[in-house]
């Protein structure tokens, strides 16, 4: 049976997996890492036990060396994230196959060494048959350019952006570039939310970016479950 690791936002803390399964805080060189197991999976939620870590305060190292020690070979992340084209409406879903991220972390402080960061396409494809398995509106591919947040992005930064990417977040090339530098193999499923600043004249109101963001999670328990059930099998 092998284990899979699975990194989500706040949405993780809702699902049936964390309500019934017993938490668990462990030091590491790197922090605190926070996760719960369940059955062959370790979830952990990004943001905290409580929800309470913004973006720009998640600790990624932690994280990833976390999964590591607990022997993961695999990793899914589950990010949400904003629209830059039109076609990618908010209420569907995207596999990335690239990403952008000009601050990335590392665990090589002390050392030259370098890796060349890439989305894992087996878990990839993965995701896909998932996916098409639970007949959900989804992109098979995309590039996520990553932002640092907590801020949004302005007007001049999304026209920027949208030349060379499909989809803007704060998280998950962070979790993709640490995984790769420890071996471990990362590919993500993203929720899109809303639109990013200045794609459409009239921007989602936040009731409308939360009803879809409830959506989006229900439909992330299912997909957890799913690659749970996909795993148990090896």
């Amino acid at each position: 049976m092998e284990k899979i690791g699975i990194i989500g936002g706040k949405f993780i803390l809702e699902t049936k997996f964390w309500k019934k399964s017993k938490k668990k805080r462990v030091k590491n060189p790197f922090g605190i890492f926070e996760f719960l197991s369940y059955k062959n999976s370790f979830l952990v939620c990004r943001h905290g036990l409580k929800g309470e870590i913004p973006p720009h305060r998640i600790n990624y190292k932690a994280n990833i060396f976390g999964l590591k020690k607990l022997n993961v070979k695999y990793v899914f992340g589950f990010n949400s994230v904003g629209s830059l084209k039109l076609k990618i409406k908010p209420g569907d879903f995207l596999i990335p196959h690239d990403f952008i991220d000009f601050d990335p972390p590392t665990f090589f402080d002390k050392k030259a060494k370098f890796i060349t960061p890439e989305i894992s396409e087996k878990l990839r494809k993965i995701l896909i048959k998932i996916a098409k398995k639970l007949k959900i509106k989804f992109w098979a591919r995309g590039v996520y350019f990553n932002t640092k947040g907590p801020r949004l992005e302005t007007k001049a930064e999304i026209n920027l952006i949208k030349k060379f990417a499909d989809v803007v977040g704060m998280t998950m090339a962070k979790e993709a570039t640490l995984a790769k530098e420890l071996g471990l193999e990362y590919a993500s499923i993203c929720s899109v939310d809303n639109f990013a600043h200045g794609i459409i004249k009239k921007p989602l109101t936040q009731k409308e970016i939360e009803e879809n963001q409830i959506k989006s999670s229900k439909i992330f328990e299912r997909m957890i479950e799913e690659l749970i059930n996909y795993f148990t099998k090896f």
